[in-house]
């Protein structure tokens, strides 16, 4: 029997240069929504559209190369994952901007790091494994459905377009509507106290975050708006209950410095708790994938006699790539050492240190990580818990080494030794996004019976596109908006400052371990609750039908309330949606998973479509704010309204978000009735 598309070209030049361009697009959306709000979004499905939209132009395009360009798409915007770690080297002032080949460093040899300490766990986790792959098995659907041409599918491929075409347009305008114009509101909230606590009623207003809301599904939605409440319903208003108000400060100040002060803490002991949990609980497949790796290095297996379909890149191919990317990664840390003035040993001593630490602690988290993508998908994998853990490990590590070689006596080498372990933490994260994406690329492709070392190389290439695309667009964020607590010129708006939330946390915990004024407190109260749901979701899921993931509440506890409500909207529509088409009357002849696969399909195309439109607005507003202050001009150089306008502005945005819930909850509900009718 021949096997299945055996013939048709994987590798082509023409995808290359589409993944090349899809991949700019990705990474900028990723990069800007990281900063803005903490999250990024798996590329891989709305890629695969673009790519089937664009290559059906030519009559020799086919479901494997329509699958290497989403793979290399989806790469590039998952290495944006960097950005929960790297700003916090301005933030804490040791950067100034963010140095072009170093930045790019970080990101290339991260992330071929990650595909070659997965490349040996794809027989385990993909071929030999039940896990669901969400994002792999949607985008390898998609792709089977535009495989024939002839038969409908040019229409489903357009219609697809016109998915995220009507989510990019929505959301962009709306965008441009509250970060260009200024006339409507990007959130709301309503401030009030019983007695001394004070409470908050927040609701985000963001376009992209009901997007991303509804691919993240109504549990975590419903995990994070738990976050929310045990946040602003309890810690707030106990610890503002405990604490006189300064005259003159407002409630939103006073309970917002609380929460900045001491709640995030416990937010980030419930994050760091949830993250160890699941490493713990992914021993035995690291284990297992470990085992695998080991043995295929033995056996010395070079993809030779075997099937095209379970060819890996060859194990001499992976160890060179290793190697290299060991030398380059020293001649990085290398680089970051040199500034520091400390004595030559101390210095190698440190940079040796680095290279290991980020090898090492990047083989272990690989399989975690790729286990926890095939499990709940890449965009609710937790790669911020496994942040967390690297600055822990990294800060003790360099301390221990600070301490042994009397390197933590003067101010600025303690403020260098922080800023070495989050330059260090930046690398891991690197390796755990791409592990995070590569095993869910993989699996599209065994499903669409694609060449493994050819995805593989479409992903190494990813890589060093999203290496180079993303220092710039950091730079140009960073120029334009600043983040908080760290602005490029006096003057600017720090309302506008993009709040980098897992950075500001990366500096928190740093900071405070080796300026041993970390307030242990609040985060053993975190680690405690953390404990508290581990038990409370492994009781449910024992019991019940209903999980309460313990790292999706504590992002709730940790991350903006108006995030949070704005992603559980989108969950919430994702919920009503799915529930009525799962209740609708059904046609004679016609199955229901029909009709659901055909609102999942349009629900997740428009949430990305929400999802880039906002983010691209906000890149293409930072190149005018940039132009206009390099011109004299100010910080908001399309705006119409001024202070005076912002209750309007408000009811305006209020008014656009429920119109655009509306607008979202009916297209899904449509692409089910014409489902049914065909």
């Amino acid at each position: 029997m021949p096997e299945p598309h055996a013939s048709l070209k994987e590798l082509t030049l023409r995808g290359a240069v589409l993944g090349a361009l899809i991949t700019l697009i990705f990474t900028a959306s990723n990069v800007y929504l990281g900063l803005k709000v903490g999250l990024t979004f798996a590329s891989s499905i709305p890629a695969a559209v673009i790519s089937m939209a664009v290559l059906r132009a030519f009559r020799d395009s086919n479901i494997l190369e329509n699958n290497i360009v989403q793979t290399q798409a989806s790469a590039a915007g998952t290495l944006s994952a960097v950005i929960f770690v790297l700003p916090a080297l301005l933030m804490m002032g040791y950067w100034t901007g963010f140095p072009l080949l170093q930045t790019a460093m970080i990101c290339a040899c991260g992330g071929i790091l990650g595909v070659v300490f997965t490349v040996p766990l794809r027989r385990a986790l993909v071929v030999n494994s039940d896990l669901p792959y969400p994002e792999g098995v949607a985008a390898a659907e998609i792709l089977k459905v535009g495989q024939h041409p002839g038969d409908g599918t040019g229409a489903r491929q357009a219609g697809g377009l016109r998915d995220i075409v009507a989510g990019g347009v929505l959301a962009g305008g709306f965008s441009l509507l509250t970060g260009g114009l200024r006339v409507a509101g990007d959130s709301v909230g309503y401030w009030f106290s019983v007695g001394r606590a004070v409470f908050q009623l927040p609701l985000g207003l963001s376009f992209a975050l009901v997007g991303a809301g509804y691919l993240v599904g109504i549990v975590g939605g419903v995990a994070m708006l738990l976050g929310v409440v045990l946040s602003w319903g309890v810690a707030v208003p106990w610890l503002t209950s405990l604490a006189p108000m300064p005259d003159g400060a407002s409630l939103a100040d006073f309970a917002t410095g609380i929460w900045v002060s001491k709640v995030r803490l416990i937010g980030a002991g419930m994050i760091a708790v949830a993250a160890v949990w699941t490493l713990l609980t992914l021993i035995k497949p690291m284990v297992e994938g470990m085992r695998i790796s080991l043995a295929v290095f033995k056996r010395g297996r070079s993809g030779a006699g075997m099937e095209r379909t379970d060819a890996d890149l060859p194990p001499g191919v992976l160890l060179k790539l290793t190697l290299l990317m060991i030398l380059l990664l020293g001649a990085t840390f290398q680089s970051f050492v040199a500034d520091s003035g400390l004595p030559v040993l101390a210095a190698w001593t440190l940079v040796v240190a680095g290279v290991v630490l980020a090898f090492v602690f990047g083989f272990l988290v690989a399989a975690a990580c790729g286990y926890m993508a095939g499990l709940v998908g890449s965009s609710a994998s937790p790669i911020s818990g496994i942040a967390v853990i690297a600055i822990l490990a990294s800060s003790m590590i360099f301390i221990g080494i600070g301490q042994a070689q009397d390197l933590l006596g003067k101010p600025e080498s303690v403020r260098f030794m922080t800023a070495l372990a989050l330059f260090c933490t930046s690398v891991v994260v690197a390796v755990a996004a791409i592990s995070n994406d590569n095993l869910q690329d993989l699996k599209t492709g065994w499903l669409v019976h694609a060449t493994p070392w050819r995805q593989q190389t479409a992903l190494i290439i990813g890589c060093v596109i999203g290496a180079v695309t993303i220092p710039p667009v950091l730079e140009l964020l960073y120029e334009a908006y600043g983040f908080i607590g760290s602005l490029p010129r006096q003057g600017m708006d720090p309302a506008q400052a993009l709040a980098a939330p897992q950075a500001s946390l990366m500096i928190t915990i740093a900071q405070g371990l080796f300026s041993h004024t970390l307030d242990w407190t609040y985060i053993r109260i975190g680690v405690l609750v953390g404990a508290a749901l581990i038990v409370l979701d492994a009781a449910l899921g024992r019991f019940t039908r209903f999980r309460v993931p313990p790292l999706a509440v504590a992002m709730g506890v940790y991350l903006p309330p108006t995030v949070a409500t704005a992603l559980f909207v989108g969950a919430l529509i994702s919920w009503f949606v799915r529930r009525r088409v799962d209740t609708r009357a059904v046609p004679d002849g016609v199955e229901r998973e029909r009709l659901v696969q055909a609102s999942e399909r349009t629900g997740t195309l428009f949430a990305s479509g929400l999802i880039v439109g906002e983010s691209l607005v906000g890149v293409v507003l930072a190149i005018l704010i940039v132009g206009s202050m390099a011109s004299g001009g100010g910080d908001a150089p399309l705006a119409v309204a001024g202070p005076g306008f912002a209750p309007a502005a408000t009811v305006i945005g209020l008014l656009a978000f429920a119109f655009m819930c509306v607008v979202f909850a009916r297209r899904v509900l449509a692409a089910a009735r014409t489902a049914g009718k065909g």
